[in-house]
């Protein structure tokens, strides 16, 4: 059904109409070097299909499952059913609730079936790559490294953009 071959994390999405914030997701994946797979599935209008992805992604050996759903976001309790892997969940601002709803649906799960739920829409999205980055690097040296590089040079970005700011400042 899909290819997944190499992918240490899966991310799904309820809808294609997620993609635009979770390509987020993707890009910081791709800048941490950290290897995936992206699939569309819905708890509700596929859960068959659901259930595929999830038993070829362990057999595939993908490590971390991000699933982001909006309104019900029954996704990521569905992945979590399926599979004792780690599972992030990102709630999706698709209703009238700007993803409020989402994001209680995402983070109430029944005790034995957790799901690490991150902020709604993009934000969440680079931290549920970042989240799944951290978890992969408990069991793999060299990523560890990566990251620990990424978060030394965060004080600096925040120090450059001072000094952008400043100067903008005083031209005005």
């Amino acid at each position: 059904m899909s290819d997944l071959s190499g992918a240490k994390v899966l991310i799904l999405m309820g809808s294609k109409s997620d993609w635009p914030t979770m390509a987020a997701c993707s890009e910081r994946l791709d800048e941490i070097g950290v290897p995936h797979a992206v699939h569309v599935a819905s708890a509700h209008r596929s859960p068959r299909r659901v259930e595929t992805l999830v038993r070829e992604a362990e057999a595939a050996g993908v490590g971390v499952l991000i699933a982001a759903a909006g309104m019900a976001a029954h996704l990521a309790g569905a992945v979590a059913a399926q599979t004792t892997r780690p599972v992030i969940g990102v709630p999706m601002a698709s209703s009238p609730l700007q993803g409020f709803d989402a994001l209680l649906s995402t983070v109430q799960m029944p005790p034995g079936m957790p799901v690490l739920t991150m902020a709604v829409g993009k934000p969440g999205a680079i931290n549920a790559a970042e989240a799944a980055a951290q978890i992969l690097a408990l069991a793999d040296a060299d990523l560890a490294s990566r990251l620990e590089t990424r978060r030394r040079a965060l004080p600096d970005k925040i120090a450059e953009q001072d000094d952008q700011l400043s100067k903008e400042r005083r031209k005005s």
